[in-house]
């Protein structure tokens, strides 16, 4: 493996912090939260406004005159097929996560609304609607954009697949490669990071299944122990290629997760999840704007708007870098219309169903049955998904079932990370070599190492977005970049305004 800039700096910037999870897990933890909530609460109007930004400049080119531009050349048709690109969306993006706080997010909110009568309908209705808040049209128009940059660059204009492609035509000179390696590492870091939070918390729910299935005891020890089977499986699925791995994996997640989530409307309370989809989604579409745009200064709920909405916004924008290359990488072919349709609507109205299932079914069990899920999500949140599906008929049949899927998506997305981080660290090699894939593999599971130590979710989920508060301002130049070349794209609708001369981004 060639050793670069990016690689040296990256290396030095993530190995301390991994090192001084597993000397000091405790107070790395107490400081990776402090650092995250300082910027969560002291510029939370920044993060919203930016991360809503996302959604209106998605609508714009997803409706707008570029629509019809297509990601590679003309003629190109899409690599892979329709549904093997919504499944590895999916893995790739959240699946995991869907697994995690679907049905723990919707019952906590239920249970601890922001200004609302705990265990009320209202409360009940509104959870739901800030649970597809979280997980809808803003993470998936952040993954979209990020994505569409990358793509539009790398098969349109036949640039190298890196995160600071966009930028060297905004700089000239040495401050170019200063800011090219800058974005490159930024990128690197934040991937890193976001990854390693987001396998924490997998983690620590596989070892919950484990418990609730066989006894085994919830310590650390056996968190390290997963940790390393999914690092044995993941590095085989990576060493072995996109189109190998990742999409085999990513089918079998796919009918999976649907076979679970259909059992659970079959077997649960099937009217009541279905009148709960249409009237979260009703209220979603028609709250969106208020939400999206807003905050709790008048209330005294900041703190609460840092824990969640926000730490969620700047999540998505950590694995924006990651989930945006990875997704460029099986989108070439498409055009820029299918993509926001593909890559935002679709996954979003897919994620509103998915939580009415099993947050609509876990709502009904505290409202109208034996209750007892809240309790447990507040001991331990990673418990919630096994102790939600003993109360549907085979229960251990589906908990072996679930472990499995949280299990192959996390290998898909830790796949999909050490896939891109190798590309972001070899010059946008399509194809990087696997010696970079150990290495990049091997870092993530170090410092996910050191989160697990740190015992908590709410640790993890800091270091989740630790590396997304600096890139948020590559993120910015990065859109500027693309916007200006995008108008000048010949295949645009010959209705756009064309782009000045001036300031021109060499094609």
């Amino acid at each position: 493996m060639q050793v670069n800039k990016v690689v040296i700096i990256s290396l030095l910037l993530c190995l301390p912090i991994g090192a001084w999870g597993v000397i000091a897990p405790e107070q790395m933890a107490a400081s990776v939260l402090g650092f995250t909530g300082y910027f969560m609460v002291g510029a939370s109007w920044w993060w919203l406004l930016l991360c809503s930004c996302f959604v209106i400049l998605a609508a714009f080119l997803a409706l707008g005159p570029y629509g019809s531009v297509r990601l590679g050349k003309d003629d190109e048709k899409p690599e892979f097929s329709f549904t093997s690109w919504i499944a590895m969306l999916f893995a790739g993006g959240m699946g995991a996560g869907l697994l995690f706080w679907g049905v723990a997010e919707p019952v906590t909110h239920f249970e601890n609304p922001p200004g609302g009568i705990s265990q009320s309908a209202e409360a009940a209705r509104q959870a739901l609607v800030i649970t597809n808040l979280h997980w809808g049209l803003h993470a998936w128009s952040i993954y979209g954009v990020c994505a569409l940059v990358i793509a539009y660059f790398t098969f349109r204009l036949e640039k190298p697949p890196l995160i600071s492609t966009p930028l060297r035509g905004l700089f000239s000179g040495r401050s170019s490669e200063v800011a090219a390696t800058t974005a490159d590492v930024l990128g690197v870091v934040a991937v890193v990071f976001g990854l390693a939070g987001s396998l924490a918390m997998g983690a620590l729910q596989v070892r919950s299944g484990l418990t609730s299935l066989f006894d085994v005891p919830a310590v650390n020890s056996v968190s390290l122990m997963v940790l390393a089977a999914l690092f044995i499986m993941y590095m085989i699925s990576t060493l072995t290629g996109v189109e190998k791995g990742m999409k085999l994996l990513s089918d079998i997640n796919m009918a999976l997760g649907l076979a679970m989530m259909a059992y659970i409307l079959v077997m649960g309370p099937t009217s009541f999840i279905m009148e709960t989809f249409v009237t979260t989604l009703g209220s979603y579409v028609s709250q969106f704007v208020n939400m999206s745009f807003r905050l709790f200064p008048f209330e005294g709920l900041t703190q609460w708007s840092a824990n969640w909405t926000l730490t969620y916004l700047i999540w998505w924008l950590a694995w924006g870098p990651f989930v945006g290359v990875f997704i460029a990488r099986i989108s070439r072919g498409r055009t820029i219309r299918e993509f926001c349709m593909g890559v935002i609507l679709i996954p979003t109205v897919f994620s509103v169903f998915w939580f009415a299932v099993f947050g609509g079914a876990g709502i009904y069990i505290e409202m109208y049955g034996p209750g007892g899920l809240a309790s447990v999500i507040t001991q331990d949140v990673a418990a919630a998904l096994f102790t939600f599906l003993d109360y549907f008929p085979f229960s251990s049949f589906l908990s072996i079932a679930a472990l499995l899927l949280i299990v192959i998506f996390l290998v898909t997305s830790a796949d999909s990370g050490t896939f891109v981080l190798s590309m972001m660290t070899t010059n946008g090699n399509l194809n990087p070599p696997s010696s970079s894939k150990i290495l990049w593999g091997s870092l993530v599971a170090v410092i996910t190492a050191a989160t697990l130590l740190a015992g908590s979710v709410d640790v993890a989920r800091a270091m989740s977005t630790l590396g997304a508060i600096p890139f948020s301002a590559i993120l910015i130049l990065q859109i500027v970049s693309f916007m200006r070349r995008l108008r000048k794209d010949p295949s645009r609708d010959k209705s756009a305004p064309e782009e000045k001369t001036a300031g021109e981004v060499p094609s």
